[in-house]
C-alpha cells in the first residue's frame, strides 16, 4: 500500500512540475518577490501531497531563532525533502547554492533558474569558492538568506562527511550570521529512495552563530558541532 501511495505522489510531483515549470519561466517577467511567491507554491503543493498521500508530516522547533534579515543557512542534507520544506519554513526568499548542472534538468531546472540560485561550477577548483562568496554576498545584500549544504551531498542518517568551508567563508567575508539547521528527513525519505515512510520529520533550527570577529574555520567548527550534536538525538548512529 505504501508503494502505491508513493507512486501516486510521484505522479502528482511530475504533473505539478510539468505545469509549474513553464509558468515559472513566464513568471520571469514579474518582479522577483512576486515570482518567488508563485514558484514557492510548487513546494507547498508537494509538501501537502506528501502529507495527504504518503502520510509524511514534519514539525519545526526553533523558529524563534530565524533572524528577520539575511543570514547564511547551513543545513544538514539527507534527503530530497529539505529542498521542498525550507522554502515553506523560511519566510524570506531563499538563495540556494547548487551545482550548475541542476539548471540543465528539463522543466525542473528551468523553473529553478527563475529563483536566481547561486550556481557553482564544482570543477572550477578555487574559483568555485570565489563564485560562492561573490554571488552569495550579492544575495545577502538583497536581504535573501543563502542556503548551503556544507557536506555537499546527501548523507545517510547516522553518518557525516567533511564540512566544506564555503558557507563559513561566505559568513566571514560578508559579516552575516550563520543559522544552523538539523533534521532527520533521511529516516523517512532516504536518499535515492522511491519509498517515503509515514511519520513525522523533526527539524531543529539553532541559535545564530555570529560571524563578526571569527575566522571561517571557527565558524565552520561551531556550526558543525551544533548540527552534529542535534543529529545524535534526531538520527543516532546505528553502530
Amino acid at each position: 500500500m505504501q508503494f502505491l501511495r508513493c507512486l501516486l505522489f510521484t505522479a502528482c510531483q511530475a504533473v505539478s512540475t510539468l505545469i509549474f515549470a513553464p509558468l515559472s519561466v513566464l513568471a520571469g517577467l514579474l518582479p522577483f518577490h512576486v515570482r518567488y511567491r508563485f514558484i514557492r507554491q510548487w513546494s507547498c503543493f508537494n509538501l501537502w501531497c506528501l502529507k495527504k498521500i504518503c502520510r509524511l508530516r514534519y514539525e519545526v522547533h526553533g523558529r524563534e531563532h530565524i533572524p528577520q534579515g539575511a543570514c547564511v543557512i547551513l543545513c544538514k542534507h539527507q534527503s530530497a525533502w529539505e529542498t521542498y520544506a525550507l522554502p515553506r519554513i523560511f519566510p524570506q526568499p531563499l538563495a540556494w547554492a547548487c551545482k550548475r548542472e541542476l539548471l540543465w534538468i528539463p522543466f525542473f531546472g528551468w523553473g529553478f533558474a527563475m529563483l536566481q540560485p547561486i550556481a557553482i561550477d564544482r570543477g572550477a577548483g578555487r574559483r568555485a569558492l570565489d563564485q560562492l562568496v561573490e554571488q552569495g554576498m550579492q544575495r545577502l545584500k538583497q536581504g535573501r538568506p543563502v542556503v548551503i549544504f556544507p557536506e555537499g551531498t546527501r548523507v545517510a542518517p547516522g553518518e557525516k562527511r567533511r564540512y566544506a568551508i564555503g558557507g563559513a567563508m561566505l559568513a566571514e567575508k560578508s559579516g552575516y550570521p550563520v543559522l544552523p539547521v538539523a533534521h532527520n528527513a533521511g529516516l523517512l525519505w532516504p536518499r535515492n529512495s522511491f519509498i517515503k515512510y509515514p511519520g513525522t520529520i523533526r527539524v531543529v533550527i539553532g541559535p545564530v552563530i555570529e560571524s563578526k570577529g571569527r575566522s571561517a574555520a571557527e565558524i565552520n567548527t561551531l556550526a558543525e558541532a551544533w548540527i552534529e550534536e542535534k543529529m545524535r538525538v534526531l538520527a543516532p548512529r546505528s553502530s
